[in-house]
């Protein structure tokens, strides 16, 4: 899934644009700003039809909402940036919370015990994920697929086929604790979008993750052990699943026998709609926000003004291709 593109890829918005014209380099803009715009544009659109859209109870409900999907969507963009991708992700959420919970009802213990223990499920899940792509050269759509249907099996297996809603208190607080009047769920997003950000674009291993996705020969040529970065990144990958499985978790009180299954078509268009390439390389922290919150407050607008929810899944998979065709534009006329 990887081109041949120079080692040292940085992420979308800092790409240069060819040509000097004015009207070239504002067309570049607004084809690198584009979720943005369609981002006000929405919240104003849905402000107007709406005065509830706009009030401080629905905007923490924006909020909350994001989290879980941001955080997949996080996830999700890891494998994408080093040229691969991981279906398996929101089954990972699903199925690792589902074994935190378990471990709580039935061992009792610390609640933050049982959830990292929930979390080191998600990572391991990755960690195999990785190793069979890159050691045993399977392909990553394949076998991330394969262990989606997996996964999925398994979750339904330990619930029974049956909604698990006794969780204890003591293990979903953190799914309507306050912070100053607001929301928990979202300050976590926000940390884990700076952790991201710093190991992007602060560290040798975010510099490795995106020369791996721009040319993963010319990388190893180069010295970086391209196997070792893709593993790592499937790794670190099912760790934030697991992490909003144990969020999702807490804020519905519940493990269904489909948990997370609804996420997959948005975890995926978040990141690519806010500019990470399918083809690796290319996308950063700021744009896959952006995807997160524009997806959001459609379907949070949509419900608002009464439109059927089996519309937003169509919605969201037009603005996959918009999004796909419009980066293609991008890559062919505006960058160099």
């Amino acid at each position: 899934m990887t081109t041949a593109t120079e080692v040292g890829t940085t992420p979308g918005p800092d790409l240069p644009v060819k040509g000097q014209g004015k009207p070239r380099q504002v067309l570049g803009w607004i084809l690198r700003n584009v979720v943005w715009i369609w981002l006000v544009a929405l919240v104003l659109g849905f402000g107007l039809f709406s005065q509830f859209f706009l009030s401080v109870m629905n905007l923490q409900n924006i909020l909350v909402q994001a989290t879980v999907l941001g955080l997949l969507a996080l996830a999700v963009a890891l494998p994408l940036l080093v040229g691969e991708i991981d279906l398996s992700l929101p089954a990972n959420l699903g199925f690792s919370s589902a074994i935190g919970a378990w471990l709580y009802a039935t061992w009792g213990g610390p609640w933050w015990l049982t959830m990292l223990v929930g979390v080191a499920v998600a990572t391991l899940i990755g960690w195999f994920n990785g190793l069979c792509i890159t050691r045993l050269r399977m392909v990553s759509l394949i076998q991330t697929l394969a262990m989606m249907i997996v996964l999925q099996g398994a979750l339904l297996a330990l619930t029974q086929g049956k909604t698990i809603t006794n969780l204890d208190d003591g293990y979903i607080w953190i799914g309507s604790a306050t912070l100053g009047g607001w929301p928990l769920m979202p300050v976590i997003f926000v940390i884990a979008l700076l952790a991201m950000s710093v190991l992007l674009r602060r560290t040798v291993l975010g510099r490795s993750i995106y020369a791996v996705g721009g040319n993963a020969l010319a990388s190893h040529a180069a010295g970086i052990r391209v196997h070792r970065i893709k593993i790592i990144c499937y790794a670190l990958a099912g760790a934030i699943a697991g992490v909003a499985g144990y969020l999702l978790a807490s804020w519905q009180i519940a493990i269904t026998p489909n948990q997370g299954a609804s996420y997959l078509l948005y975890a995926i268009a978040a990141p690519i709609i806010g500019g990470v390439s399918v083809f690796g390389g290319r996308g950063s922290v700021l744009g896959i926000l952006g995807g997160v919150l524009l997806l959001t407050v459609i379907q949070v607008g949509l419900a608002i003004t009464n439109v059927p929810s089996f519309y937003v899944g169509m919605i969201g998979g037009v603005m996959i291709f918009i999004a796909v065709a419009i980066d293609a534009i991008r890559v062919r006329f505006f960058v160099q």
